[in-house]
């Protein structure tokens, strides 16, 4: 399930589901549950950059027999890529400085908000039944969005990404769900110490965080980060439930990994 080089496609067309105030809206596609099986949770993917939101919904058939009634969405980022001639972005990453990259995150919080909220309201769910997964700039997305949104989410796990502006947390953090990074130690587009970094800026601001270094891996998913964080999906957004219950077996079968920066 390792990544390499980002392939990502064109979206279709949107609907005005996770429209913000400003207009912009993102929606993407979804799975699961099965017909009839009313939904109990909700599971959000954010793709990386020169992706879209059909890259990373291709967890949802691996992850969907562990979490019985969970539905699966996976949204087309809000801009079309720059350095791409297909696939989206959250936000540029033409100025790779901290400075740029945490505007570009500050603009697409917004939308991400609205979708987040418009899922859960069409599931008649809260934000502890929801889990954030994010590769990449989505996990990017992800921590940014979490840490301030006015009700922790069940947990956030990011595949090769980074905490975006750490030293701006301790003023700005409002949730703090779990949080489950993982990082390949080859990673050749987001450098491996980004998830020490992440992991240190999380821990001195009372998130509480799990690290899963992968050695020789590059950007991408391998078998043993989707389990950490199946685990993690079945511990913390079935809490309260038994987790044996309804689950078709105990472990997730590799699949094709993501695309995207």
């Amino acid at each position: 399930m390792d990544v390499q080089n980002p392939d990502g496609q064109n979206p279709d067309g949107q609907n005005p589901d996770g429209q913000h105030s400003g207009g912009q809206s993102i929606d993407g596609p979804r799975h699961g549950p099965a017909e009839g099986v009313p939904v109990s949770r909700l599971v959000v993917f954010l793709h990386g950059l020169g992706a879209d939101g059909n890259d990373l919904i291709s967890l949802g058939p691996l992850l969907a027999p562990l979490l019985p009634g969970t539905a699966f969405v996976s949204p087309h980022a809000p801009f079309p890529c720059d350095m791409a001639p297909m696939g989206r972005q959250w936000f540029s990453l033409q100025d790779y400085s901290p400075a740029a990259m945490h505007a570009g995150a500050v603009t697409a919080t917004p939308v991400l908000n609205a979708f987040l909220d418009a899922e859960l309201a069409r599931h008649g769910l809260k934000d502890e039944q929801m889990a954030l997964i994010g590769f990449s700039q989505g996990t990017m997305m992800a921590l940014h969005a979490a840490l301030r949104r006015p009700r922790p989410c069940a947990l956030l796990v990011g595949f090769s990404g980074a905490l975006v502006r750490p030293e701006l947390l301790a003023e700005e953090v409002v949730s703090r769900p779990p949080v489950f990074l993982v990082h390949g130690d080859a990673d050749p587009v987001v450098p491996f110490p980004a998830m020490a970094a992440a992991e240190s800026a999380l821990r001195a601001n009372q998130v509480p965080v799990q690290a899963l270094a992968r050695p020789g891996l590059g950007h991408g998913i391998d078998q043993e980060g989707l389990e950490f964080a199946a685990a993690a999906l079945r511990q913390y957004l079935m809490a309260g439930e038994d987790p044996d219950a309804d689950a078709d077996g105990d472990s997730v079968s590799d699949g094709d990994g993501p695309s995207g920066t």
